[in-house]
């Protein structure tokens, strides 16, 4: 298992969580980004700059992961790639997408691309709190301490 985060809007206390898990689990992860991010000096843990533009970092992702990867995002139709493609999906406050909710997310991210086109003002998300992180943490802990052919 790889680990591939869509690092541009990965915020830095998923990202802490993240290194911390490559070093223990000695797992290869990598930053996927249109811009440099720091990164701990570590064997385990890479960053893939890619150019700017629309979609090009999920693209990359997509592109090099392999069934069983970890992807972390936020990005509801990368996730849905991803998981089209085999892998396991985690958002960074901690949900873990699958084949079997992912639909839901597509439909109801539709619905509210839909209503802010219209002019309706949604609001974005909340802050990322202290709950969320922990929710983050947790779930990744619950996958990786899975055995490997049952990820």
């Amino acid at each position: 298992m790889q680990i591939w985060i869509d690092a541009d809007a990965c915020p830095k206390a998923i990202k802490d969580i993240l290194f911390r898990a490559a070093e223990r689990c000695q797992l290869t992860t990598t930053l996927v980004a249109n811009q440099s991010i720091p990164i701990p000096p570590s064997r385990y843990i890479r960053m893939l700059r890619v150019a700017g533009g629309f979609d090009v970092a999920d693209n990359e992702i997509v592109q090099r992961m392999v069934a069983g990867d970890l992807v972390v995002t936020g990005d509801i139709p990368l996730a849905a790639q991803a998981i089209a493609k085999g892998g396991h999906v985690i958002d960074p406050r901690g949900e873990r997408y699958s084949k079997h909710n992912i639909g839901e997310r597509l439909a109801m991210r539709d619905f509210m691309d839909g209503l802010r086109s219209s002019g309706v003002d949604t609001g974005g998300p909340a802050a990322l709190n202290a709950r969320d992180v922990q929710a983050f943490a947790n779930q990744l802990d619950r996958l990786l301490a899975r055995p490997a052919g049952e990820r």
